[in-house]
């Protein structure tokens, strides 16, 4: 699945992910791994894939789960602070394999997301592949590479994010990225 979010759903570490209760009710977290590209592509194949990018860093996916309309996704995900970035980029001479980061989130302390980019569904360069197949990418651009296990609408029971909490995203080489939640 593949979706865009625009540029005033960035924030970045420390800053507030806006809960706007009269909106959902379902506000849900993400931790991926973003790739930022650092030449323009277009139609780069898999084996001169990561030869286009830049860097990585660390995106929070926030979803509200009940704004899915009509099965779009750019509401739920593209909403101002729906994408927390951060809290840097590490250049690729840095991360000798992103495919093998452990990737973990918090809320409030506890533990919610613990994985591994081992198990990416899409690896960085059939991503990349196949949205340049379409989709010109340039110097700057994000690639959100997925989540693993532990989102909050997966739970038993579902739970979800609340004004008051703070979630921390961390990945191995890259750092933590922490935003409160705030009720707008």
């Amino acid at each position: 699945m593949l979706f865009s979010k625009p540029g005033t759903a960035v924030v970045g570490p420390g800053e507030p992910i806006q809960h706007n209760g009269a909106m959902t009710q379902q506000l849900d977290w993400e931790c991926e791994l973003a790739v930022v590209m650092g030449r323009v592509a277009r139609n780069v194949s898999e084996a001169e894939a990561l030869d286009y990018v830049f860097g990585y860093s660390i995106v929070n996916d926030i979803s509200a789960r009940d704004q899915r309309r009509s099965g779009q996704w750019f509401f739920s995900k593209g909403q101002d602070s729906y994408a927390p970035f951060g809290p840097m980029i590490v250049t690729t001479d840095e991360i000798t394999d992103p495919h093998t980061l452990r990737l973990s989130l918090t809320v409030n302390g506890d533990q919610r997301q613990d994985g591994n980019s081992t198990h990416m569904l899409f690896k960085i360069p059939v991503l990349i592949a196949d949205i340049t197949s379409g989709v010109t990418l340039e110097p700057g651009d994000v690639i959100a590479t997925g989540s693993p296990q532990g989102v909050g609408a997966a739970m038993d029971p579902p739970t979800f994010l609340q004004p008051g909490d703070v979630v921390a995203c961390t990945i191995e080489g890259i750092g933590t990225l922490e935003n409160p939640v705030v009720a707008v």
